[in-house]
């Protein structure tokens, strides 16, 4: 699967951004989605993930109640909706999916080296 983000930009602190992942195929009932951000001189980190069912969802700390990750089905897309933007958010984000190896159960992954495919990754800078 191809996947393109978009979406990013300026925005200051309090603000809202809502960024996309374009699929080339259909991410739901097939792949986990997860959205991932780079800050300057920092690892990538794991931001948020949706399970190939679309039931689980799963955030990192400092997100939670802020981002919101969804699906929309009929377009082969994801979004991540995020309000309150802080300006500890600047960074790359990207989306990156995966194949679960079996369909018996609707986890997320959160580390980096567990997604195959990755988009180009969308930059958000929050200014204070």
């Amino acid at each position: 699967v191809q996947l393109q983000a978009s979406g990013g930009g300026l925005v200051q602190a309090g603000g809202s951004l809502r960024l996309s992942c374009v699929a080339s195929e259909r991410l739901y009932l097939s792949y986990i989605l997860g959205w991932f951000r780079q800050a300057p001189g920092k690892e990538r980190e794991f931001v948020a993930g949706v399970s190939w069912t679309g039931i689980n969802t799963r955030y990192r700390d400092s997100v939670q109640g802020r981002f919101t990750v969804s699906g929309d089905n009929a377009k082969n897309t994801n979004h991540l909706q995020m309000n309150n933007l802080k300006p500890e958010d600047t960074a790359v984000y990207y989306c990156a999916a995966v194949k679960p190896p079996d369909y018996s159960s609707d986890g997320i992954y959160t580390r980096e080296r567990e997604y195959v495919y990755w988009g180009q990754g969308t930059e958000v800078t929050v200014s204070s």
